[in-house]
């Protein structure tokens, strides 16, 4: 399609309201992902505008799956999709010891019982892989891992903290992934 007539459809899918915003986002996130070379570059500018109005009507799990989707250009992800100060809200609720579940499962864009999954892990590799695959920093899952399981001892903790380091970004990704489409399978 002709970077023109894919422009105008995408204004079109924009213009249908709320209901279609998800494909709308979905189908921008991969145009960018995959910008085709005979696209103009001024078209980008417009693609990029137009993907962060539409995650702003999404809802926290397509958001999610819309990180994933953009993993692979930070900068890109980080100017359409800004995140909501997610990180603090994490550790609050580890602290406090009440809502973790709910606010992990909604930056995850997982469900409770895998929320419950990946917490129950005693290694924390789980909570590793999930974190970096939704692009958590390392700081936060740090925060996390200690907060979840404050009795471990000193050298299982360095162990769990370099966990996240170790895992490649592409698998954790990819883990993410499947457990998300898994459980949408279910």
């Amino acid at each position: 399609m002709a970077a023109s007539q894919k422009l105008s459809h995408l204004l079109q899918l924009a213009d249908q309201g709320p209901a279609l915003r998800a494909a709308l986002a979905e189908e921008v996130a991969e145009l960018l992902t995959a910008w085709p070379s005979d696209y103009p570059d001024s078209m980008r500018g417009v693609c990029e505008v137009l993907l962060a109005k539409a995650a702003r009507d999404v809802d926290p799990a397509t958001r999610a799956r819309l990180r994933v989707q953009l993993y692979s250009d930070p900068e890109l992800s980080g100017r359409v999709l800004p995140r909501e100060s997610t990180a603090q809200a994490l550790i609050d609720a580890a602290r406090r010891g009440e809502g973790l579940h709910d606010a992990l499962a909604q930056s995850l864009g997982v469900d409770d019982t895998m929320v419950v999954q990946i917490l129950d892990d005693e290694s924390g590799a789980a909570l590793a892989v999930a974190c970096k695959g939704a692009n958590i920093e390392r700081a936060t899952f740090s925060a996390l891992a200690l907060l979840v399981r404050p009795g471990r001892d000193r050298a299982h903790a360095f162990a769990v903290l370099d966990a996240y380091d170790t895992v490649p970004m592409s698998e954790a990704t990819r883990v993410l992934r499947g457990w998300r489409e898994g459980q949408q399978a279910a």
